[in-house]
């Protein structure tokens, strides 16, 4: 247990937060959650409102998982990958969002050195693995639309779970990296957190430690495991706006391009809001606004994706028709 003591020395006083000095009873860290507002009046509004949220995130993926596995139409890799991302954001959100909603329900913001580290490394993984996920997704689109004579010799299943596999595996060590290197930094006794969850780049910002080998780090990943799949994201649409471009019939036009542009809408808002958390230059400290750019892509990018693959489906609103009994 050695890691979770931290040194207790105070870091430069700041005016805002008078009660950040170093207490020397106790070396472990104490992280305080701040939440989206600290108004009481709206926390019943916030814990409302993301009750819900949740809800339909968890039932709208769990939907989509038994829709998949138990209709035949639905085994091949487009919704083999679908059902693998429905996955992930159940676990993705559930990472942050119920912490979220005990913290307002008992009225506290705590949450401990190692359940800060522990809701990271998951947040991260699980983050990671969505993003990896999205971007095999696009090249599945690429090889359907692309070679659709070849599409099946080469999307065949041991490759799909391979690419599966590797994705999650690049998602863990990401997060194992990350989460090792803040056991290396030391915090006051007392930390702050502006945000409703443990999110790496607060947590840095709020490090008494050098900072830089962190920063250098999370930057690097974030160019590697953002830049990469979103080129390679970018490069497949390219090629399928090409290859549709070239189809003769408009039908054929209209059928290529709508199983494209749903999952181009979901990959666009989780892009352009992590990115844009990850990447401005504000200071962690100075607001609440990355938080608030944090739900989007947290909290709404995973509820609408089982909205806007499945609305535009017919085969997926056949089979969510069969397993719930209910009209789509």
């Amino acid at each position: 247990m050695e890691t979770f003591i931290l040194e207790t020395q105070p870091c430069e006083p700041e005016s805002s937060h008078h009660h950040m000095e170093a207490d020397n009873d106790t070396g472990i860290s104490e992280f305080l959650l701040l939440g989206l507002s600290e108004e009481p009046e709206l926390q019943p509004i916030i814990f409302r409102l993301f009750l819900c949220l949740y809800l339909i995130t968890v039932l709208g993926n769990l939907l989509i998982i038994p829709a998949v596995s138990s209709d035949s139409h639905l085994h091949t890799p487009m919704y083999f990958f679908l059902a693998t991302l429905s996955f992930a954001d159940i676990c993705f959100t559930s990472t942050t969002i119920p912490k979220m909603l005990w913290n307002i329900q008992t009225q506290s913001q705590v949450i401990t050195y190692a359940g800060c580290l522990t809701q990271m490394y998951f947040f991260l993984n699980f983050g990671g693995w969505d993003d990896l996920l999205l971007t095999v997704m696009a090249y599945d689109r690429f090889v359907a639309i692309c070679h659709p004579l070849h599409y099946t010799v080469i999307m065949n299943p041991r490759l799909c779970g391979l690419l599966v596999l590797v994705s999650w595996v690049i998602s863990v060590l990401n997060s194992l990296l990350q989460s090792l290197m803040v056991l290396r930094l030391s915090f006051r006794t007392k930390v702050e957190i502006p945000h409703f969850f443990c999110e790496l780049n607060q947590v840095v910002g709020q490090a008494c430690s050098d900072t830089f080998l962190n920063d250098m780090v999370m930057y690097f990943i974030i160019v590697l495991l953002g830049g990469a799949p979103l080129a390679g994201i970018l490069y497949s649409y390219s090629k399928i706006v090409s290859s549709i471009c070239r189809i003769s019939s408009a039908q054929g036009k209209y059928k290529a391009f709508s199983t494209c542009a749903s999952h181009l809408s979901v990959v666009s808002l989780f892009y352009c809001t992590i990115l844009g958390v990850y990447l401005s230059s504000a200071p962690p400290q100075s607001s609440h606004s990355s938080a608030v750019a944090s739900v989007m892509y947290t909290v709404v990018t995973p509820m609408l994706n089982p909205f806007i693959y499945s609305l535009k489906n017919r085969d997926i609103k056949t089979a969510l028709k069969r397993i719930t009994g209910v009209p789509v």
